[in-house]
């Protein structure tokens, strides 16, 4: 089964059209289906697991308040994206400070599995791209993190952000060129330890 697919679209309608009429079990329905997916893009964003918790709170608590307002024009999970990615710019707002990106998107099949200095060289390459990643603006660091930790499309993307696919792919191509700036040096040390 599609992981996108949390609830069959029928199941899906229903449960909206049950919180809407104020069924708090079709709600609770809701946060166990998409709990973890918005948890997990506030925690790619935020690198803190408490900002995370707290981020997920917030749009849970939103999506109680607000779901009357969801009116089908778009997937209710890209509405869902939308409201969170609207908390994290809105946290980190708040904040006025840069948040570490200190745990998140995993570097997988650089090295392959050996050695003790093979390990030791994999996590100081995946921090390097956590942090090169937590050190881009928001408007690049979204789609960047929709794109690769969620698998969102260019359109679905370009949906939860409420900018165009031509946007999008701006934005993902700046942010690619950023990343690769910030982190030819590990290209470089891979380079001469050939």
């Amino acid at each position: 089964m599609e992981q996108r697919a949390l609830i069959r679209s029928y199941d899906l309608e229903t449960t909206i059209a049950a919180c809407k009429a104020g069924d708090r079990q079709a709600f609770h329905t809701l946060f166990e289906a998409y709990k973890d997916r918005v948890y997990s893009i506030a925690f790619h964003f935020s690198g803190e697991t408490d900002l995370a918790k707290d981020i997920t709170q917030q749009v849970f608590l939103k999506l109680f308040t607000c779901i009357n307002q969801f009116r089908h024009d778009a997937e209710f999970t890209t509405w869902l994206y939308r409201l969170v990615a609207n908390a994290c710019v809105d946290e980190q707002r708040k904040q006025k400070r840069f948040v570490p990106f200190t745990h998140g998107v995993e570097v997988q099949n650089l090295l392959a599995h050996g050695s003790q200095e093979e390990t030791y060289a994999k996590r100081q390459v995946s921090a390097s791209v956590q942090t090169a990643i937590a050190a881009l603006s928001p408007k690049l660091r979204l789609p960047i993190l929709l794109k690769y930790v969620e698998g969102l499309s260019y359109e679905e993307i370009a949906a939860t952000l409420g900018c165009s696919i031509g946007t999008v792919s701006s934005r993902l191509n700046r942010g690619h060129k950023a990343l690769a700036h910030k982190l030819e040096y590990l290209r470089e040390s891979f380079q001469s330890g050939e």
